[in-house]
């Protein structure tokens, strides 16, 4: 009888401290451009802080929430945006109580060749220019944008 070995862990790859320096370089860059003042975060797969910079002009809420979109990212492996009309089905109403869960467009995965490695949050402008720094930021880097 052949012995099968069996994994009990996967590999998990994750974004590197350049890379995540990068994504907050150009989200910088991005919401300069738009004109407001910006929070970013960076975290590795896991939802584990990786990067951050405020800008000094950016509201000190806009640090908070920045992280907690990245985390809302990573943890659900997709776009915080998506998560506004969901919180409104009463199956998944509960969720909007979570302290940590922001349905608020500005936070993205960061995906590499399919796979998450991290995730971005944007905070200090609406959520659309939220939303478009940070798409700007992955376009720039080359990472895939989840629809």
């Amino acid at each position: 009888m052949q012995n099968v070995i069996r994994a009990h862990s996967v590999p998990a790859h994750s974004i590197t401290r350049s890379s995540a320096a990068e994504l907050v370089a150009a989200v910088r860059a991005a919401a300069e451009n738009t004109g407001f003042a910006a929070a970013v975060a960076v975290t590795d797969a896991g939802g584990h802080l990786k990067a951050f910079e405020r800008a000094d002009d950016a509201p000190f809420l806009a640090a908070e929430v920045a992280v907690d979109k990245a985390w809302t990212a990573a943890s659900y492996r997709s776009a915080t945006h998506v998560w506004n009309s969901s919180l409104a089905a009463p199956e998944v109403a509960p969720l909007a109580h979570h302290p940590r869960l922001m349905g608020v467009g500005g936070g993205y995965p960061v995906i590499e060749l399919g796979e998450v490695i991290g995730a971005l949050g944007v905070s200090g402008g609406s959520a659309e220019q939220d939303q478009q720094a940070a798409e700007a930021a992955l376009r720039a880097l080359r990472f895939e944008i989840p629809a």
